[in-house]
């Protein structure tokens, strides 16, 4: 009998087993006395700042630091679990003088992980592996990896079109659904249940979930919650709130999925979605592949469906819409990137016009 195939699984340390930069922020408010105190999303992209929280960096020169960082809580089951499922391996850029103090850490906090798997440096596309799990977007971008994921966290907030989670049962999820040990086969979705519209910027989902919303009885729209401003036709698919309310609903965890989309946050309300389906009908969302990965792993009988369209359809979609430049760009720039994401959807469905993609989804689903 011939050896069965495992996957390789490469995991960044700083912010994704080991506390970093919250830690740093800890240490700067208890020997500053910051009022009020800095918080953890003051620091909103990597790098300098050019801010008072840029003092977190002095502490990245102490050897302290990295002795005493913190393990973050789940982190060591996590990797167990991870073990369980793929090889996995350790991929941690840290200063040289440093190294040998981060290697005794990963040794001790998690013995799953074999001594011979542990990389340091800053080449991460080197690796060849088929998952990176990350929180700094350039190591998700330059990345080789069959696929590169992003774990979500205020710095990265740019970060957009690529594959993201928000937690570690996201990225277990995420797993499943990448190994196809989950499979969601063609007209099993059961009602009430929930239907997730995936796909790129111009890709007419929203105008797909408005022409299911007519054909499909006791079927019901989720309402996200962002800080982008209003000003395009799909107005009545969100509820506006500032940064601040953003930032203080994540803080109390009141979102059980956030994303950051061209720079705007987005995010969804568990109690929302069990209010629809209590009331008996069907959820339809409109989310990017991470809002998808963070509804099926709170809730069952979930169906994603990729919505295909050809990419000079998609700029031109895009040109048109009436936002910024910069988030034009932004949009173009990741639509290679949200095209892998067609992989892990349970269904695709080509792009025709919304009335034959409504049938066919009515069909895909037997509803």
């Amino acid at each position: 009998m011939g050896k069965r195939f495992r996957m390789s699984t490469a995991l960044d340390v700083d912010d994704l087993l080991l506390e970093c930069i919250p830690y740093a922020i800890k240490l700067a408010n208890e020997k500053y006395k910051f009022n009020p105190p800095i918080t953890i999303h003051e620091v909103d992209r990597w790098g300098k700042l050019d801010s008072r929280a840029d003092v977190i960096f002095e502490f990245f020169k102490d050897p302290n630091f990295f002795k005493n960082q913190p393990v973050i809580e789940g982190a060591k089951e996590f990797v167990r679990k991870l073990s369980e499922l793929t090889d996995v391996y350790i991929a941690t850029s840290i200063y040289p003088e440093f190294m040998g103090i981060r290697a005794e850490k990963i040794i001790k906090e998690f013995p799953e992980i074999p001594q011979s798997h542990i990389y340091m440096g800053s080449s991460k596309e080197l690796l060849n592996v088929d998952i990176l799990f990350d929180d700094g977007m350039h190591n998700v971008f330059k990345s080789n990896a069959a696929y590169p994921i992003l774990m979500r966290r205020p710095w990265n907030q740019n970060a957009t079109g690529m594959l993201a989670v928000n937690n570690y049962d996201e990225f277990l999820k995420l797993l499943e659904v990448i190994t196809k040990s989950y499979s969601f086969k063609e007209g099993s979705f059961k009602s009430p249940g929930i239907i997730i519209l995936v796909g790129p910027s111009g890709a007419s989902k929203t105008e797909l979930a408005n022409e299911l919303l007519k054909t499909i009885p006791n079927l019901e729209k989720l309402k996200s919650y962002t800080t982008k401003v209003p000003g395009e036709k799909t107005d009545d698919w969100y509820k506006y709130i500032s940064k601040a309310e953003f930032n203080k609903m994540l803080d109390n965890k009141e979102l059980f999925e956030s994303t950051m989309y061209a720079g705007y946050g987005y995010g969804s309300k568990k109690s929302d979605v069990e209010d629809i389906l209590n009331s008996g009908k069907s959820v339809l969302a409109v989310m990017d592949i991470c809002g998808a990965m963070s509804i099926k792993t709170n809730f069952d009988n979930v169906v994603t469906i990729y919505i295909n369209k050809d990419k000079k359809e998609l700029i031109g979609d895009i040109l048109e819409k009436k936002i910024d430049n910069q988030e034009k760009v932004n949009r173009i720039v990741s639509l290679d990137a949200e095209k892998r994401n067609s992989e892990i959807c349970d269904f695709e469905v080509n792009y025709d016009d919304v009335e034959k993609m409504a049938l066919n989804i009515k069909e895909l689903l037997k509803i």
